[in-house]
């Protein structure tokens, strides 16, 4: 944990060396000391301070300095560290000054020059208001913040982006939250610049994109290769667990996603039909032992990156990419898996992010807390989201269109939804619009059976309905079935027309699409099972039709 600071200001050296020492003698165990002979250079640096989530736990100015008055400089500081205490150093001359500043700036004592000896003229009085400061003190966060409105769309994005790629983050409401406040006002930031992202060596990003914060972190967003034996894209169960048989068995391996790994998978706040886990495991759990695992055995990952194109040059494939540049391989898995139907239902389009989320229940959760929330969707990442709100809502209500869940939820979790006080199920019903000013505040229910509508309080609604393959960006040569799903495998001579032909020696491979040598693992495949284990255990089968495609080209 980072030492609270004590900050000395006095314009001259000796005194200031003598300060200095004496406060270091006495107090560097539990404090940094800090000293400068510049008042304006002093407000900078507590600014800088402030932006790296430093605490000052005392200011101990010298009042007469030609920059300013260390009653003023006192002042300025307030605003930065309203809770530090303030100590004036004066000469007698100057009592009159400083008990007329214990009125202007609160201040805490004033101390004449010298002070020796130190024992009985520093040390008491510098004691006793640390003290008074440490009664109040609770540590600060020691990580990234984001500050930002709480019902804005790019604040929801940051967080969801920062938490799938198991960064710690605190956030910070600029309008409720003192401490967001303050460092508005210090950094002079506008509301156009919000969210904003300070980082722990104090530099801040105003309204930054997922890459420009990915970059700041140090994660990959280029690619060290020109050429690969494989290419995965999509880092969810299937695309991880490819990446890890790629990288164990020593083909040079990329893995691209355009968020975080873990996918669809990574949202769910519980997992507990997964092999060898009893007691169950978060979807961000699975996907950081799995990252983890897979760099390892020494994979490259690049995120957040978008594929928007896959070429085919001769036998190699050329992976476009949404930053304009292009990565060569031999052999690609697509692992994309799907996307969360959207809603055009009235007002769900204006309120997405702003209290009506896609999965991400684990990461507005907190935002729950005593209201109301609606979810949409009766399969298990439903019911795994609805557990886990349950926690903190006043009330979890799950609407869906169809009489009960026992067609499209496991046993398990339907017998501990029905075990749950605070979650209601809401059979034979859709939400139709969504209300609100500036962020969802209203839900109107219609009943399918009877036509009534009902409107009701709602503090958010996260929708899991509908499994829409992310494939639109694979273009024409990808054969797909009637949902989008890619066709593999026999799948794609039997659904071959007129105009598609099949130009290799033998039949497609069980994973392999109507582009040879481009594999598709996962929900994004036609006829896939929906689960992680399945996904799991065909990201590991792609790899040995990866092998298996190489050594025969």
């Amino acid at each position: 944990m980072k030492k609270p600071i004590i900050i000395a200001i006095d314009d001259d050296a000796q005194v200031l060396a003598a300060i200095r020492g004496d406060l270091r003698s006495r107090y560097r165990n539990d404090y940094r000391i800090m000293a400068s002979d510049s008042a304006k250079e002093a407000l900078e640096a507590i600014k800088e301070l402030k932006n790296k989530g430093e605490e000052v736990a005392l200011f101990l100015s010298d009042q007469r300095m030609p920059e300013m008055l260390g009653v003023d400089f006192l002042e300025k500081a307030m605003a930065t560290y309203p809770q530090a205490k303030r100590v004036l150093l004066t000469a007698y001359s100057d009592t009159d000054a400083a008990i007329k500043a214990i009125n202007d700036v609160q201040l805490d004592y004033y101390l004449l020059k010298p002070w020796n000896p130190p024992e009985e003229k520093l040390y008491p009085v510098i004691d006793d208001v640390l003290q008074d400061w440490l009664a109040n003190y609770s540590p600060p966060f020691a990580g990234l913040r984001i500050v930002g409105y709480q019902f804005s769309p790019n604040t929801h994005n940051i967080k969801d982006f920062l938490a799938g790629n198991m960064f710690p983050y605190l956030f910070l409401n600029v309008e409720n939250d003192s401490t967001a406040k303050e460092l508005v006002e210090s950094n002079q930031l506008e509301s156009k610049e919000l969210p904003a992202v300070f980082f722990e060596d104090g530099s801040l990003l105003k309204n930054p994109s997922l890459t420009a914060i990915a970059q700041k972190l140090g994660l990959n967003v280029k690619a060290r290769e020109d050429l690969y034996d494989v290419i995965i894209i999509g880092a969810g169960p299937a695309g991880l667990a490819a990446a890890v048989y790629g990288g164990s068995e020593g083909l040079k391996t990329l893995l691209i996603d355009r968020k975080a790994p873990g996918g669809q998978a990574g949202t769910s706040s519980r997992i507990e039909n997964y092999l060898g886990f009893p007691k169950g495991l978060s979807g961000a759990d699975l996907a950081r032992r799995a990252i983890t695992q897979a760099t390892r055995f020494g994979i490259e990952f690049l995120s957040p990156l978008e594929v928007i194109k896959i070429d085919v040059q001769d036998s190699y494939k050329i992976i476009h990419l949404s930053d304009n540049s292009r990565i060569k391989s031999k052999a690609v898995v697509i692992a994309t898996g799907v996307n969360y139907r959207k809603l055009s239902n009235k007002g769900m389009d204006a309120l997405t992010g702003a209290g009506v989320y896609y999965g991400a229940a684990t990461t507005e959760a907190h935002t729950c807390k005593d209201g109301n929330v609606y979810i949409i969707g009766g399969g298990n990442s439903a019911g795994q989201g609805a557990m886990y709100l349950s926690k903190f809502a006043k009330k979890v209500h799950i609407v869906i269109r169809r009489d009960a869940l026992t067609t499209t939820m496991s046993s398990y979790l339907i017998d501990q939804i029905e075990t749950t006080e605070n979650i209601e199920l809401i059979p034979n019903t859709e939400i139709i619009e969504a209300k609100g000013e500036g962020h969802l505040e209203r839900v109107v229910l219609r009943d399918k059976i009877s036509g009534e509508e009902k409107e009701r309080d709602a503090r958010a609604i996260f929708i899991f309905i509908g499994a829409r393959p992310y494939t639109e960006w694979t273009g024409p040569g990808f054969m797909k079935d009637e949902k989008g799903f890619l066709l593999t495998g026999r799948d794609v001579l039997d659904n071959a027309n007129g105009t598609f032909q099949w130009r290799q020696n033998q039949p497609p491979y069980l994973l392999e699409t109507s582009v040879p040598g481009i594999f598709a693992a996962g929900d994004v495949r036609s006829g896939a099972m929906n689960r992680v284990a399945s996904a799991v255990g065909e990201g590991a089968i792609s790899i040995s039709l990866v092998h298996k495609y190489l050594n025969e080209h």
